[in-house]
């Protein structure tokens, strides 16, 4: 086990996991934030350095979060950091169009990165949180159907950078189109893949868990299929440093909107399924 300093050192093995200790510990309110926060490499145990939250510890063992607890406003910021910094893009000035923002935290994440402007979209209403509300830099778009997005309703002819989408309950599929005219020629968009949400019902198990790897690569290549489809071109994919609820593995995508349309053949499917698959389960 590593600790901070990059020396091994040990620490003395428990019988709990280190998400709920923290929970019962009080220092966060869900087992959630903690792996968020285990995660991003800022909790330690007796000085030493955890990076996997089913670490077993002794439930009265020292804890420390180091860092900012609450960098972004939820753990989302967290999945598009690992994507931002993955996929080498630096958004600083960009103008952001923020699909399912929901609480924020991809709109937050957005915003510490440099972003000048973010519109957060989202089908819902009231979950922005209140400082992002009350921020200057940000659209705040509820109520609103992102299927059917335009210029005129995020008030503007000009075209963004970029755009990031998370959404629940929708193939992302679906909300790629609009894009394809609301981004500049050399736009991108940053999109997690929900397979959970793309598989049909007869794949998706107990829980809205999906718990195949081949239903797993098959739905990576039909979204890469349907991008390129509509004009974007598949620059990357990376399985999401955070799993969804009830343990759902994800995907981070990054496409552009730069023609012609390139056929990326360097993407390994079934080698990044692999890599999502052999990382530790944090529930």
């Amino acid at each position: 086990m590593a600790s901070s300093n990059g020396k091994s050192q040990k620490i003395d093995q428990g019988n709990q996991r280190l998400d709920r200790v923290m929970v019962d510990q009080g220092l966060v309110p869900t087992r959630s934030k903690a792996q968020a926060l285990v995660m991003a490499g800022q909790v330690f145990v007796n000085g030493v350095k955890i990076t996997k939250a089913g670490t077993l510890v002794n439930g009265d063992a020292k804890i420390e979060v180091q860092g900012s607890a609450h960098r972004y406003v939820s753990r989302g910021g967290l999945k598009l950091e690992a994507g931002l910094k993955h996929f080498g893009l630096d958004p600083q000035g960009w103008r952001i169009i923020d699909i399912g923002a929901s609480t924020g935290g991809f709109t937050d994440c957005w915003l510490q990165h440099g972003a000048s402007h973010v519109w957060a979209v989202d089908v819902g209403y009231g979950q922005l949180d209140w400082k992002l509300r009350n921020d200057d830099r940000v659209t705040v778009l509820e109520k609103t159907n992102a299927r059917w997005l335009s210029a005129e309703m995020l008030g503007t002819r000009d075209l963004a950078d970029a755009a990031s989408i998370d959404a629940s309950f929708i193939s992302m599929e679906l909300l790629l189109s609009p894009l394809r005219t609301l981004l500049k020629e050399e736009g991108w968009v940053i999109g997690l893949v929900k397979p959970q949400f793309e598989a049909g019902p007869e794949h998706v198990g107990k829980h809205g868990v999906v718990r195949d790897r081949q239903v797993h690569v098959d739905v990576l290549r039909r979204f890469m299929a349907y991008a390129q489809k509509l004009g974007f071109s598949v620059m990357g994919l990376t399985p999401s440093p955070i799993r969804g609820p009830e343990g759902n593995i994800e995907f981070l995508s990054l496409l552009s909107n730069r023609q012609p349309v390139t056929t990326t053949h360097s993407i390994d499917i079934i080698q990044v399924v692999d890599q999502a698959w052999d990382r530790e389960e944090p529930h």
